[in-house]
């Protein structure tokens, strides 16, 4: 070991961002304790405390899943001493994970139930009992019973019993409720169009009804009590694919209940005369019931997929979120008895089905009540949250800061060049920008425009000033884009990011119709009329090809509606020139130069290609050497030399002559035993840099003349798929980073006078992603605040920003 080496130890997550998974069970809000939503992310759970006043966002990710998370639950334990949590996933597993108060870190799995033969869908919890219910996709529902101690130090689950649904059909939604003393009335619905109810009888349950009038797939059912008086009647919502809501009574007696005047409310019109009032009769060990429908709720356009009851201010309210973009909050007129929509939230009437950034969020497909109540939040399909906050004094619901992130795997990142903000790019088709949101002592980070929305997968990204950047993707070409003045007004007024170049540029973009490109747009004032002098109608205008000034005014990061049609950047340029998706990027440090590549399986396709940035012209001929797919680029602090790795298992260095042209000075065809992902420079004096393989190694190499020597090899668990030297540290010390194909991040250092003698430390696997890391960026010193910051990106989805503190 090498004396008075610092080692980077402390670690602590600044910021993650990762969008939810599209499933209506996949997210709840804990009403006990902790106050933690939590929410599938990938084949993680998040954690977020939504009500937050300091707005950090995500707080942890739990890892332990193999596949998505598509359900979770909080389980009702009624203490704040400490809070259970239950998640399924694709995996077919169900796991227990356990938070005592004051316990760090904030679960752990206790508990690993392996009883379904298919992904797990959803998960039924019953408070004031032990019992709940599991769903999958192999045609059955489980009924568990949580068998624990008083303080819950010890847990276990038993099967109870396995119901196999028949004719078979997947569960996609199932309820739990308290019938009487002596059962449990569940409730399933999924590919069909009705909806079975159980009924325990002391173990066991027992199918005692089938309700029919759905016309399609039923995606969600919930209980209640009708008022919280002991002994009143259950009531049950179920919604489904054919756009409606129906409401079911399950009263005790012999005798029916009175018949509901919402079913001869006008506006069923014809439908009114079709509703069946068929009274199906069941009864649990000590009593008799009968199951009526209630009221047909009619207001959605299109799938309908979570239905949750709440108690609020003394009147029973149902919330309801649809495919057509809406969020609706209903309750029964209190005269007539008819249910009425009080509550619409969303993009109403926006263009329904559309996925670009002209069109709308894709449908709302998850939606929970705070724990107060006052509170609505719902996932859409960018995998973005919302927050709707009931302010009494208005009797309005206002929109509020939530979180935002990726819904496929993250492919590269970096840093603007003054490290003032973080760009990523996925697979989702999407690039973010992330910065500090600064305000009144306190900041918190959030994504603050969307640049880019588009129709390939993107792959790779880089900075080409603190204003432009450029992005390569599946479509074979790379595209330029320029900060407008409206994101430069946005960053500088909640980021106190200055602007840099974006006067003389146009305000804003937009995407036409069928198109790939982001097109320049002017914003005018809120009086100005449109084109045609028509006033009266300016809301009935596209949207996108309209900005308003007022649109980029606020005081605040964002909301989802506004990152996915306002703020995306303007395309100043494409480069062509390569055959096949982009691979790699890199741009030099003086902005001059961009060097990029392709997938290729040959030696005429696997080239390097160089731009000149002031007129996006090719410097030909291209750079030839590699015979597979070139995977990183990276130039030299000095710019002296580009640095090229591949799948070939070979990495060259080309020096840049005295004609500002470069041309292969070094190159080692056996660099590693197998392909080499990653590459990353030193900046030392004496020309350093470092290469990571598929062989679980990462090779530290200095350059002597015209040869490289190999100075040390550092050994990794797994394969090595991203490295990145920190070039803000001391020139005598190297700093780097690596990451692996199954999560593992490793920081390292050594002298420069003794490379041989690396120092590493792994981060807490807490911290760390679930899945490959694609790449790693050190934040440069210049823009931050002085901390030593590493940003990752990964195939969990996530976006990370990781403090590190020496010790």
């Amino acid at each position: 070991m090498v004396a008075d080496l610092t080692c980077i130890m402390n670690v602590s997550p600044e910021f993650i961002s990762i969008g939810g998974n599209r499933n209506p069970a996949a997210a709840d809000w804990d009403e006990h304790g902790s106050g933690f939503l939590a929410f599938g992310a990938d084949n993680c759970v998040a954690l977020w405390d939504p009500l937050e006043k300091d707005c950090r966002g995500v707080r942890a990710l739990l890892s332990g899943h193999t596949n998505s998370v598509n359900a979770v639950k909080i389980f009702p334990i009624g203490t704040s001493n400490a809070t259970i949590l239950l998640s399924g996933s694709a995996d077919h597993s169900i796991r227990i994970w356990r938070r005592l108060s004051g316990e760090e870190p904030p679960f752990k799995t206790v508990k690993i139930l392996f009883g379904h033969r298919s992904a797990v869908t959803r998960i039924a919890t019953l408070p004031g009992s032990d019992v709940f219910a599991t769903g999958a996709s192999d045609g059955t529902v489980k009924i568990w019973k949580l068998v624990h101690d008083q303080d819950f130090a010890s847990l276990e689950a038993e099967l109870l019993q396995t119901i196999t649904l028949s004719p078979k059909y997947f569960p996609m939604t199932i309820s739990l409720a308290t019938l009487d003393e002596t059962s449990i009335v569940l409730a399933v619905g999924g590919t069909k169009s009705t909806i079975q109810i159980f009924i325990s009888k002391d173990t066991q349950f027992e199918l005692a009804a089938t309700l029919t009038g759905h016309e399609g797939w039923i995606r969600a059912l919930d209980f209640t009590r009708e008022t919280t008086k002991e002994g009143s009647d259950l009531l049950l919502a179920s919604a489904s694919q054919d756009k409606y809501i129906r409401l079911w009574r399950v009263h005790r007696g012999e005798e029916l209940p009175a018949i509901s005047n919402a079913l001869s409310d006008p506006a069923l019109g014809v439908l009114g005369k079709s509703l069946s009032n068929k009274a199906h009769r069941i009864k649990s060990a000590t009593a008799k019931y009968s199951i009526t429908f209630e009221a047909l709720l009619l207001g959605h356009e299109d799938w309908i997929y979570t239905a949750s009851w709440r108690h609020r201010d003394g009147k029973l309210q149902l919330l309801s979120t649809s495919e057509d973009n809406s969020l609706s909050i209903w309750e029964s007129d209190p005269t007539s008895g008819v249910w009425i929509c009080t509550t619409r939230l969303g993009e109403i009437s926006a263009q329904k089905g559309s996925t670009t950034a002209t069109g709308s969020a894709g449908g709302f497909w998850i939606g929970i009540w705070s724990p107060d109540s006052n509170s609505v939040v719902s996932l859409g399909r960018t995998g973005s949250w919302r927050m709707w906050t009931y302010n009494s004094t208005n009797d309005i619901w206002e929109q509020q800061v939530a979180i935002t992130g990726h819904v496929r795997e993250v492919r590269g990142l970096c840093w603007s060049r003054d490290g003032s903000y973080l760009l990523s790019t996925s697979s989702d088709q999407t690039t973010r920008l992330f910065a500090e949101w600064r305000r009144e002592g306190k900041s918190s980070w959030h994504e603050v425009s969307r640049p880019q929305i588009h129709g390939y997968d993107l792959n790779c990204i880089d900075s080409i000033t603190e204003s432009q950047f450029l992005t390569g993707a599946d479509e074979k070409l790379l595209r330029v884009f320029d900060e407008p003045k409206g994101v430069a007004g946005i960053l500088n007024k909640l980021c106190n990011i200055e602007s840099k170049g974006a006067t003389e540029l146009p305000d804003a973009a937009n995407i036409p119709v069928l198109g790939l490109s982001n097109k320049a747009i002017q914003a005018v004032e809120d009086d100005v009329a449109l084109e045609n002098g028509d006033t009266d109608n300016r809301e009935a205008a596209d949207p996108a090809s309209v900005m308003r000034k007022s649109t980029l005014n606020f005081d605040h990061p964002p909301f989802e509606d506004h990152l996915a049609r306002h703020l995306l950047w303007p395309e100043t340029e494409k480069l062509y020139g390569h055959g096949y998706e982009i691979s790699a990027v890199a741009t030099s440090h003086d902005s001059q130069l961009v060097a990029t590549a392709c997938r290729g399986s040959s030696i005429d396709h696997a080239v390097i290609r160089l731009y000149d940035t002031k007129d996006w012209l090719e410097i030909k001929p291209p750079l030839k050497a590699h015979s597979l797919t070139v995977t990183a680029l990276q130039f030299s602090p000095d710019n002296k030399y580009l640095l090229s790795v591949g799948r070939d298992r070979q990495w060259v260095v080309w020096e840049r002559n005295a004609d500002g042209a470069y041309q292969l000075a070094i190159s080692n065809p056996k660099g590693h035993t197998r392909m080499i992902l990653d590459a990353s420079w030193a900046n030392f004096s004496q020309p350093t840099f470092m290469t990571a393989g598929r062989d679980k190694s990462v090779k530290i190499w200095q350059i002597s003349g015209k040869e490289a020597q190999l100075k040390t090899t550092v050994a990794a668990n797994s394969s090595v798929t991203a490295v990145a030297c920190d070039l803000g540290g001391a020139e005598d010390v190297l700093v780097f980073a690596y990451g692996t194909e199954n999560g593992e991040i490793v920081t390292g250092n050594a002298a420069a006078s003794s490379l041989d003698q690396v120092e590493t430390s792994k981060m807490d696997e807490s911290i760390s992603p679930s899945r490959t890391i694609n790449q790693l960026a050190w934040r440069p010193r210049k823009g931050g605040n002085g901390k030593q910051q590493l940003a990752i990106a990964s195939d969990d989805t996530s976006v990370r920003i990781l403090d590190l503190l020496s010790t």
